[in-house]
């Protein structure tokens, strides 16, 4: 089960894959300045997936515009996500969680998707400035997506 609205976010160290190379992504780096959206997602190359972050990447700036940054969280390897993103023309940063401890950490591992073994769940999160949950979201089935629609109210919220 996700953790709770009002929850301390757990702090975490992920590696991304850009132009740069390998970077670390730490939730903390946000501490103070931005409000950040974390999407949890089970596979990249995946349909559901991959219509979500292209849909979220076309409103990027919407988010933006709420002064918050959107990191979309996954199991697959750094690579495998910027083949992906490449691809998709995915522009929001993607995150490893390669060892799977942040989506358990988040309470949003599943232990088998489809014999595919543990992935994270679809889930959102909102956290605010200081590092709180605002909004906190596993859908139903992997199928299904998070209430956008909510998460951005609730971004309007904390401005």
């Amino acid at each position: 089960m996700a953790i709770s609205v009002g929850t301390q976010a757990p702090d975490f160290t992920l590696k991304s894959k850009n132009a740069d190379g390998v970077v670390d992504i730490s939730l903390s780096n946000n501490k103070g300045q931005k409000n950040t959206v974390l999407l949890f997602f089970p596979l990249a190359f995946t349909g559901v997936c991959t219509s979500e972050l292209c849909d979220v990447t076309a409103g990027l700036s919407q988010y933006s515009d709420l002064n918050a940054d959107v990191i979309g969280i996954s199991v697959d390897s750094p690579f495998a996500q910027e083949a992906w993103a490449q691809k998709e023309n995915i522009g929001i940063t993607l995150a490893s969680d390669l060892n799977k401890k942040t989506a358990a950490d988040y309470g949003v591992l599943l232990d088998d998707l489809l014999g595919f073994g543990s992935t994270s769940a679809r889930a959102a999160f909102v956290v605010d400035k200081q590092g709180v949950v605002q909004y906190a979201e596993q859908t139903p089935t992997p199928k299904d997506l998070p209430n956008f629609d909510a998460i951005k109210e609730t971004l309007k919220g904390l401005q």
